[in-house]
């Protein structure tokens, strides 16, 4: 049993439609349909989504029915990698005065001796 059909199975079985389902996850309607039909892998996120509104474990089960095949696997990387980039983006957006400030503590840390040297050469006349 696919992954798509295994979600298909347990939302009947919990009386939800696709719509409510999408209200419960917050992932649109479109994407459930496409991942019920087999049409797009789910990301990880997806599936723990829909696994706490459908009160199961997804990511177990979805092992269990179907092994990851390699392209399962590059997809699943491609996707956290994306909602990486995007969680970095976000951040840096909203911290980027504090982040700029640790970085400059750290550098100033790293390199104190070849700074206090060369503030003791200039004092020094040298």
């Amino acid at each position: 049993m696919s992954k798509g059909e295994l979600i298909k199975e347990k939302r009947l079985r919990e009386g939800l439609t696709q719509s409510a389902l999408s209200e419960l996850t917050g992932i649109t309607i479109r994407t459930i349909q496409r991942i019920e039909n087999n049409e797009v892998v789910p990301s990880l996120h997806s599936l723990k989504k829909i696994g706490e509104a459908l009160q199961i474990d997804l990511l177990e089960q979805a092992l269990e029915a179907e092994p990851p095949k390699k392209t399962d696997i590059i997809t699943v990387k491609l996707t956290n990698m994306d909602k990486l980039l995007t969680d970095l983006k976000a951040l840096f957006k909203n911290h980027w005065k504090l982040i700029l400030k640790v970085v400059l503590v750290f550098w100033l840390l790293s390199n104190y001796t070849e700074i206090k040297k060369g503030i003791l050469d200039s004092w020094g006349g040298n």
